[in-house]
């Protein structure tokens, strides 16, 4: 591929494995697409997709994926931990490759354009893509969730920008935007105390004072009997994953609470791990150049 573009999709399922795969098809044998990776989390109840390609050929993929989801999933009938107000509740572009951010813009809004008229889907841009500065950040543009879509539209200033005026009935609305790549990161808790994991959250997120960039909330894991920060490092280089993960491991240590484990969620920059583990190992001067397949794929 000359130019390549990312996207990561999440779905308001995690759950049901053939819909997942259904939607995932959508990503499976096209021509200057890849799926790179897709997992369901049943606690959560969301799948993320990580799929790159040529951007007009992505474009369509995308879109594809959106109206199947749009098919399959029932917001009515919804319960998960993480908030959502669509069955397709995020789609962010991602500039990799011989690509601008101002591309990924414009390519985020004729899938927002195609999307609201094709499928009857409300879609608020954000992030770069954003209408208005207050629909940039997506918990903002999010809040309500759902089930306060149709309170929310009525009001001016949450009025769509494409697609009809009203919430879909199952599938609500969608945000559609670019942004640069971000790290979702997990810190498990060995506690099944919900109150504990979203008091270290509003700690460590940036409007509760935190790390600059870093959304964080408190999930319930519970199958497994225990809690979860859940966050969002949006800008890696400046908000290292060592750094968030130190955070919560000190603020849990106010309520007596271990770390007992963490996950990374989809993909992650090659570079952000390398960082973390030059400092866990306190390498000098180490860099990613000196990572073997770093060097393989130059």
């Amino acid at each position: 591929m000359n130019k390549i573009m990312e996207c990561v999709p999440n779905f308001s399922e995690g759950r049901d494995k053939h819909k997942i795969e259904k939607i995932a098809d959508a990503f499976r044998g096209k021509e200057g697409v890849k799926l790179l990776d897709y997992s369901g989390d049943a606690d959560h109840n969301r799948s993320v997709i990580t799929v790159a390609g040529e951007p007009e050929a992505l474009k369509n993929a995308v879109i594809e994926a959106i109206g199947k989801a749009v098919e399959l999933i029932d917001l009515t009938q919804h319960h998960g931990q993480h908030p959502r107000m669509g069955a397709v509740d995020v789609v962010p572009f991602i500039p990799i490759k011989n690509v601008t951010m101002e591309e990924a813009v414009v390519l985020s809004k004729e899938v927002a354009e195609t999307v609201g008229e094709r499928f009857g889907f409300p879609v608020y841009l954000y992030e770069r893509s954003a209408s208005a500065i207050h629909r940039e950040n997506l918990s903002a543009v999010r809040k309500g969730e759902f089930e306060g879509l149709s309170d929310k539209m009525k009001q001016p200033e949450w009025k769509p920008d494409f697609g009809p005026s009203e919430p879909h009935p199952t599938a609500g609305a969608v945000a559609v935007g670019a942004r640069m790549p971000l790290v979702a990161y997990n810190v498990n808790l060995g506690t099944n105390n919900l109150e504990i994991a979203t008091a270290i959250s509003k700690k460590v997120r940036h409007v509760g004072g935190g790390l600059r960039f870093c959304k964080a909330m408190g999930v319930a894991l519970e199958d497994r009997g225990i809690t979860q920060v859940s966050m969002n490092l949006t800008d890696y280089t400046k908000t290292a994953i060592y750094r968030a993960h130190e955070l919560v491991r000190i603020e849990a240590q106010r309520y007596g609470v271990p770390v007992v484990g963490a996950e990374v969620i989809g993909l992650i920059p090659m570079e952000a791990l390398v960082d973390t583990a030059a400092y866990y190992l306190g390498l000098e001067n180490f860099s990613v150049s000196q990572v073997l397949e770093a060097r393989l794929m130059e």
